[in-house]
């Protein structure tokens, strides 16, 4: 068993040796990420730092490209239960936040917690269930709890959600809310592996790897993890680096003088302020695993595009002119002064 240690508390200063003990355990989930998945780092920064902030990831992806494989793992690297819920239009509530139960023996109903009770829940294909399922996730990612009978059940700790959508096959899907798409921390998009990669594929399913266990002391625990969150809690930001996140996130909200005329008449709505309260959690992950006490405006930076391409709703012209959310980002980007 590791050994335990006391959160860094926010109202002391972060010392350079916590923010060393962190960098260790990312390192450590990192070796086990890497250990089944074959390539992908976008994928793995964008799933640790959701684990180190709390949040939660929207992966989209043609199918087979190792997005149930990588949450699988992240949740053997830090030693979590995991849960895998197939979406489809037929899955009700209570198929995944659960049941009160009938006892004809005792004739008294008993809860029976659902799915969502994990530390990781896979929603695969999350486009797939209907509005009314995806209302009832909607209280389980923000308020971090259920409501079965009238009783409220706290979700375990750490609770991260990864969903994943198939962007090319439509029928019998459901588009997902503003509402719903704001509450995802990021928004990875997965692309295929190189050749090399997909050579190496093949020779670790020759060699049966993805069936042993994670290499020897790469896992962390539970208490580890909440460690790390601390930590991530008591980087420092600089009032000029909020000035600058507040500054871009506005940016993306129409009528926005930084896009201008030509890239502005694209957008129909920006992002909220929990953008803003995004990129201040993911930047000061970003200088965790840098080995930083302080966020630069390059941790800001970093994860533009997974920060904001599902916040930004772009209309019908857009499209028809093949402009991206990415393209958006990039723009406002170039046009915000850096402090």
């Amino acid at each position: 068993m590791s050994q335990q240690a006391p959160a860094p508390a926010a109202a002391r200063r972060l010392e350079p040796s916590d923010v060393a003990r962190a960098q260790a355990i990312v390192e450590r989930i990192g070796t086990s990420f890497r250990s089944r998945v074959v390539g992908q780092g976008n994928l793995q920064l964008s799933l640790v730092v959701a684990l180190m902030t709390g949040g939660h990831v929207l992966l989209e992806s043609v199918p087979g490209l190792a997005k149930t494989t990588a949450a699988a793992t992240l949740a053997d690297a830090v030693q979590g239960s995991f849960t895998r819920i197939q979406c489809t239009p037929d899955l009700l509530p209570a198929d995944i936040v659960g049941t009160q139960v009938y006892e004809p023996a005792t004739g008294q109903f008993s809860t029976q917690l659902g799915p969502v009770h994990a530390n990781f829940v896979l929603l695969d294909e999350i486009n797939r269930s209907s509005a009314k399922t995806q209302s009832a996730m909607l209280e389980a990612m923000q308020e971090r709890q259920t409501s079965i009978g009238g009783v409220i059940h706290e979700l375990p700790k750490p609770f991260v959600v990864l969903a994943t959508q198939n962007p090319i096959e439509q029928e019998g899907t459901y588009e997902l809310p503003e509402a719903q798409l704001d509450r995802f921390l990021l928004k990875e998009i997965l692309t295929y592996p190189s050749h090399a990669e997909e050579i190496e594929i093949l020779d670790r399913i020759e060699r049966e790897v993805f069936d042993q266990d994670l290499p020897a002391g790469s896992q962390v625990s539970l208490d580890e993890v909440r460690y790390l969150q601390g930590v991530v809690k008591g980087v420092y930001l600089d009032p000029a680096i909020k000035s600058y996140i507040v500054a871009l996130v506005q940016a993306t909200r129409p009528p926005s003088r930084a896009l201008g005329e030509r890239l502005g008449r694209y957008l129909t709505c920006g992002a909220s302020p929990r953008a803003s309260i995004t990129f201040q959690q993911v930047a000061r992950a970003l200088a965790v695993v840098a080995g930083r006490t302080y966020v630069i405006p390059e941790d800001v930076q970093r994860l533009r595009h997974q920060v904001l391409r599902h916040r930004i709703i772009l209309n019908f012209e857009a499209v028809s002119d093949r402009v991206t959310a990415e393209q958006v980002v990039d723009a406002v980007f170039a046009a915000t002064p850096t402090p």
